[in-house]
């Protein structure tokens, strides 16, 4: 049985720097790919989180204050929309600022540990296909256009694919399948 969603101590730390080195816990490294990458990238992680949303204990926690599996596809679903919406601005935009968003609190509204997991990997895999499919449109021209966070920290469309990654990829070390 799992634990009530708000048993998790929210994560905030800064993760920027996993763009200019490795990773220790995932191993994710950033020069190993580049953004003419990500559309496979994206694509072939959402095939491994299919996968990981078929396991018989997907809503099991392993702590109390770990999510599940299945709340971490939610987070990674969520995660493919938010990046979708965020290249979409800094294709279409001058240098958005995008709001900040707290991912915790949206584990604890959408209710992440008790969705379908069968729904959850389908809408993932959708996700993934969509923000792929922004990544597989830009072009030497636009792989610079800026956009800022909330918190003043400052992207191109390269580094935010970059970061994006990252946090498929961390996640699925988090689950056991990186």
């Amino acid at each position: 049985m799992s634990a009530a969603p708000d048993a998790i101590v929210p994560d905030t730390k800064d993760w920027t720097w996993v763009l200019e080195r490795p990773c220790p816990d995932c191993g994710f490294a950033p020069s190993a790919q580049g953004l003419g990458d990500l559309p496979r990238l994206v694509h072939d992680t959402a095939m491994t989180w299919s996968e990981v949303l078929a396991r018989g204990d997907v809503g099991v926690r392993p702590a109390p204050d770990v999510w599940s599996p299945l709340e971490y596809g939610c987070h990674v679903r969520d995660v493919h929309v938010l990046f979708a919406q965020r290249l979409r601005a800094m294709l279409d935009e001058d240098e958005p600022t995008f709001a900040n968003w707290d991912q915790d609190a949206t584990a604890v509204e959408g209710d992440y540990g008790s969705q379908d997991a069968t729904t959850v990997a389908v809408e993932l895999i959708e996700a993934a296909g969509t923000v792929a499919g922004v990544y597989a449109g830009v072009t030497d021209a636009t792989k610079d256009r800026p956009g800022v966070r909330s918190n003043g920290d400052h992207f191109t469309v390269e580094t935010v694919g970059s970061y994006h990654l990252h946090d498929v990829v961390h996640h699925l070390h988090d689950v056991g399948a990186g």
